[in-house]
């Protein structure tokens, strides 16, 4: 009988996670950008609360910024006919002030990780484990999301913000993050719930038993 295998699972979600990531963020640009009528709180952009004081969807763009002189510009006025304001850094901001040193270092890293999740996916043993292939399957949509918006923007686009305010002051303010983001932190978490405390089941990690030799008639 042929050996199960879940790669299925890790494509399905690969391109689940991409699909979901690139459409909402096209989405809320869109949605947000409001012919570029933006509030007089941020003078860049706007937002619409989804849970008073607690969550919020915010789009911020940079009128000032140019488009590219490449094919990538068509891709970079889908949602408005201005450049989005971009994080250059990683996940949380981390290395954002460097800018287009950051955006090229974790480009490149996310080029990296994608193709050894590939490889590690294809592997025998990799591709029986429902778990990992799903771990595997959320990461490697997560970092082809954010690799587009690298690609194309010079940077990744934001828009989840969890802000805590209590009596009109801030108490909690998360950085504002995506999909991909989320992608990556289940799949993250999922992929460290499996080497904890998942262990190959007994026909898994059994090691066959070396052959009986048959004993050879005497001969004469």
């Amino acid at each position: 009988m042929a050996d199960r295998t879940y790669r299925w699972l890790l494509v399905s979600l690969a391109v689940i996670g991409l699909a979901a990531d690139q459409t909402s963020k096209y989405g809320v640009f869109k949605w947000l950008y409001k012919d570029g009528q933006f509030s007089d709180n941020s003078r860049t952009g706007n937002d619409h609360v989804v849970v008073p004081h607690w969550f919020k969807l915010i789009a911020q763009f940079d009128p000032d910024a140019p488009l590219c002189d490449c094919g990538f510009s068509a891709l970079q006025t889908v949602s408005a006919p201005v450049m989005p304001r971009v994080n250059h850094g990683a996940l949380f901001g981390l290395g954002g002030s460097h800018k287009g040193l950051a955006n090229g270092i974790f480009a490149a890293v996310s080029v990296a990780a994608a193709l050894a999740i590939v490889v590690w996916g294809t592997r025998p043993n990799t591709a029986r484990e429902r778990g990992l292939m799903a771990a595997l399957g959320l990461i490697l949509g997560g970092t082809i999301g954010n690799l587009y918006d690298r690609l194309v923007f010079g940077g990744v686009r934001d828009f989840l913000y969890f802000c805590v305010e209590r009596d009109g002051r801030v108490v909690f303010d998360w950085p504002v993050f995506n999909v991909a983001d989320c992608c990556l932190v289940v799949g993250a978490g999922l992929l460290l719930v499996q080497a904890v405390f998942v262990h190959p089941t007994a026909e898994e990690s059994a090691v066959p038993e070396p052959a009986t030799a048959v004993p050879e008639a005497p001969k004469v």
